[in-house]
């Protein structure tokens, strides 16, 4: 089954969700090009206009986790009193390292439920802000989320980084981001300072990147092709803000080059891959899962690092993983934050079992590629795939791939 054809990428998830709640601090006035489809930005935007039109109500964000994280900053200094939500995931999924340091930052917040975790009862005001701590090695959303409305503290932050980082890039995105709009933020030794200055823009448009994350299931599709495959994928820039654009360095060793070339990239299948692939994802773990199914799909070993934010994503992503890759026959060693495999010389060459995806819609994207290896493949709840990348089934039929909605 070949693949060929020009892919328009949904803007970035990660970019658009922080214009979006720098917008809405500021109330500045522009519009916001290519932003993102996706369930999670589309939720956000959905309840700042709610906030913006309210001083008291429930905020249901579903399985949106960024949502929740930049929502539990932004409505600790909106004023009223407000019900912060999600699904049932959600509220297993821990928040009390960043509502700690709002609290001490001088914000009134408290769990409606189970102690750390969401739902959430807030009742915002002005936040003096000043100085605190947090953990770096849980989720940089937290890191984020406090950054994002430092410049509105009265007297802005200073919050001091322990222990080691975790998606370091996605912090210095939202440093990157924050500095467009005219933020003072300066990081040095492990602190980081946000001077009380608002944000400020002169121009009339913002454009938002296309997604990186989800160009490497495109890029996992040509590795598992033929030499000489080659797939387009628009508004991909080579200087970009995004961690997994780490995908561009990964792929070449699985034969993939990336040409770019006005804002577009395209990716060719030039060579076999590696016989063994071993990498540290502590700095973009969004895209471990497609790396999995990279390489069961060419049958490489390999040792994945960094990996503990899987944990409390959607799903708990490393079992999900490990309990789908063995329905192909293959075995995963797993840690909480690590996952090796010594794989056979084949695995599996047919399968009837569906893939599960758990609610998580990386689980149903990392896992598509193999359809180019199996002559049927099977993927329940596919369209949960909105949380991110609404068009990607439609996308893969552009390129080549049957899809049949059972």
């Amino acid at each position: 089954m070949p693949v060929n054809g020009h892919v328009n990428l949904p803007g970035s998830k990660s970019l658009s969700n922080r214009v979006l709640m720098i917008q809405a601090l500021s109330g500045l006035s522009f519009t916001i090009s290519n932003l993102s489809n996706a369930d999670d930005t589309r939720h956000l935007q959905a309840a700042l206009n709610h906030i913006k039109e309210g001083t008291s109500q429930t905020i249901d964000i579903e399985h949106a986790g960024t949502d929740m994280r930049f929502l539990t900053s932004f409505l600790s200094m909106k004023n009223g009193t407000w019900h912060l939500t999600g699904s049932e995931r959600m509220q297993q999924r821990p928040i009390a390292d960043l509502v700690d340091v709002l609290k001490q930052l001088g914000a009134s917040i408290s769990y409606e439920n189970k102690e750390g975790y969401p739902p959430l009862l807030i009742k915002g005001s002005s936040i003096k802000g000043g100085s605190a701590i947090i953990n770096g090695n849980v989720s940089s959303q937290y890191i984020s989320s406090l950054l994002l409305v430092a410049p509105y503290f009265t007297v802005g932050l200073e919050l001091t980084l322990q222990r080691n980082l975790v998606s370091l890039p996605y912090i210095m995105m939202t440093i990157e981001v924050m500095k467009e709009f005219g933020a003072d933020v300066n990081w040095k030794g492990n602190t980081i300072t946000v001077k009380p200055i608002p944000y400020s823009y002169n121009q009339p448009n913002y454009v938002i990147e296309s997604d990186w994350s989800a160009s490497s299931y495109f890029y996992s599709m040509v590795a598992l092709s033929n030499i000489h495959t080659k797939l387009t994928l628009s508004n991909l820039f080579k200087k970009s803000l995004q961690a997994d654009a780490a995908c561009a360095t990964i792929y070449k060793q699985f034969g993939v080059e990336s040409v770019f070339e006005n804002n577009e990239l395209t990716i060719i299948k030039k060579q076999h891959a590696i016989s063994e692939f071993n990498f540290d994802f502590i700095d973009c773990p969004d895209i471990a899962q497609t790396l999995v199914v990279s390489c069961i799909g060419l049958t490489i070993p390999f040792h994945f690092t960094g990996l503990q934010t899987l944990k409390v994503k959607e799903t708990d992503r490393i079992i999900a993983l490990q309990r789908e890759a063995y329905k192909f026959g293959v075995e995963l060693n797993v840690s909480d934050d690590s996952i090796t495999c010594h794989l056979p010389s084949t695995i599996k060459q047919e399968t009837t079992e569906a893939i599960a995806t758990y609610s998580d819609h990386r689980m149903a994207m990392a896992f598509a590629p193999l359809c180019l290896i199996y002559n049927t493949l099977l993927i329940n709840d596919a369209d949960v795939v909105s949380k991110s990348y609404p068009s990607f089934w439609n996308d893969l039929k552009s390129i080549g791939i049957d899809i049949e909605t059972l």
